[in-house]
């Protein structure tokens, strides 16, 4: 598996080229900067694309335009973004309509190998690897008048797992449960919130409630 790293802090970059090539995978480029990013992705053609959010020209976005840029021209490249600071609105405009190959993890995740190993190759399977912290802010936030007002805790655990971009069966892994059971917690969720069962995919589950849950 081939991945480029756009990072501009040199001890986190080595840090993450050291980490993947452990796990097994090749990291054919490294970038300091924006559009050093575009550049070694559009030459190297890699698997999967990992970038800061914040990054030289400008220190703001710059790595997310990036990211959604390569996510716009280059659909068969996976990209993850790293975030410093718990910004669910960088998931929302990441993932946008395609929540294919795509994930957005907090910075410090990447201090575990197993979480960042474990996001690249679910990125690359064309699957989404979203931050936990992130989507539980968003099943946990307050609304007056929310249908997840009406959820069990456990359908909430369910939730947050359906959200980060795992299936019926790594949530009954995660949760150590039946299959069965977690699809009638699922049935229960959708009806709940009001979500057609129709979106039986992986990727329009999970878009379907992310939309919910930006709302």
């Amino acid at each position: 598996m081939r991945v480029v790293i756009g990072e501009d802090q040199a001890l986190v970059r080595e840090g993450i080229v050291r980490v993947l090539e452990r796990a097994g995978f090749e990291v054919v480029a490294v970038a300091a900067d924006a559009p050093d990013v575009l550049r070694q992705v559009r030459a190297r053609r890699p698997d999967v694309l990992i970038t800061d959010i914040r990054m030289p020209p400008d220190l703001t976005d710059d790595g997310l335009r990036a990211a959604l840029e390569i996510r716009s021209s280059e659909p068969g490249v996976g990209v993850i973004v790293l975030s410093q600071f718990l910004e669910d609105r960088y998931a929302f405009e990441l993932v946008g309509d395609r929540a294919e190959g795509v994930g957005y993890l907090l910075k410090e995740k990447v201090a575990d190998p197993a979480v960042l190993v474990d996001a690249v190759r679910r990125v690359a399977e064309g699957n989404t690897a979203l931050d936990p912290d992130v989507i539980a802010r968003l099943v946990g936030r307050k609304r007056v008048g929310s249908p997840l007002d009406d959820l069990t805790p456990r359908e909430r655990d369910v939730l947050a797992l359906m959200a980060e971009g795992h299936s019926n069966v790594g949530i009954a892994e995660k949760l150590v449960v039946t299959v069965p059971a977690v699809e009638r917690h699922v049935t229960g969720i959708f009806s709940k919130l009001g979500l057609h069962q129709s979106a039986s995919s992986r990727h329009r589950r999970v878009l379907a409630v992310l939309r919910y849950l930006q709302n």
